[in-house]
């Protein structure tokens, strides 16, 4: 699809879907998750045991877990992208580029390496955990020293620990469940609670196109490695 096109698309849903949040959130929250999968304990939880906040989405990839974990690992800005909508992402100055394929260089993940959500002085996370072909667990640091805050609940919102998890689980040799968690908490109620019902829908609308595209490449790539 057209980059233009796609992103003209992507900007109808975030509308459509900031405009019926009320009604489609708790559809989105547990976008193609199970109800074994949103109660399943995963890595990264025990970092925001009580979540005043959050989702877990999942979706189906007819490959095995080897050939996406290749994709997910090499996500972030000035990596392999988040495979969204990159036109939407630019507007807002994040400079993500999305990769199209498999880049060796970049297979190399480790904890306590960034993942940058845009250019420098914008959001980033750092690994905290990292099982390779199973899970990569992000935590969201400061934008400007880079560094994980201790838990704190008297913490302001902005250094409020949030947890972002991506998980693979094998279907069987062919297919995988990759799923998508993201916990947050914060001190103050209203302020942080009222900015996250602005963020959230739109987080969807991103998320659900990643997902999507890494469906996309690691079902196009894997008939040619069998």
């Amino acid at each position: 699809m057209n980059p233009v096109v796609d992103a003209v698309e992507g900007a109808f849903r975030i509308v459509f879907t900031l405009v019926f949040s009320p009604l489609l959130r708790n559809w989105y929250n547990r976008w193609g998750a199970t109800s074994a999968e949103v109660s399943l304990a995963l890595p990264g939880d025990q970092d925001v045991p009580q979540p005043a906040m959050g989702y877990t989405r999942a979706i189906t990839i007819q490959s095995p877990v080897s050939e996406v974990w290749r994709w997910i690992v090499q996500i972030g800005q000035g990596r392999g992208g988040f495979y969204s909508y990159d036109v939407l992402e630019n507007l807002a100055g994040c400079q993500i580029h999305s990769a199209d394929r498999v880049r060796p260089e970049l297979q190399v993940l480790g904890v306590g390496d960034a993942v940058r959500l845009g250019k420098e002085g914008y959001p980033l996370f750092r690994v905290t955990e990292i099982i390779p072909e199973e899970a990569l667990v992000l935590r969201a640091a400061d934008p400007k020293t880079g560094e994980i805050a201790a838990f704190s609940d008297s913490m302001p919102d902005a250094s409020a620990p949030t947890v972002w998890g991506f998980y693979l689980r094998p279907v069987d040799d062919t297919a995988s469940r990759l799923i998508v968690r993201q916990r947050l908490y914060h001190a103050s109620k209203w302020p942080f609670a009222l900015m996250w019902r602005i963020v959230e829908p739109i987080n969807f609308v991103m998320e659900r196109k990643m997902l999507f595209t890494i469906k996309h490449h690691a079902e196009a790539d894997y008939p040619a490695g069998k």
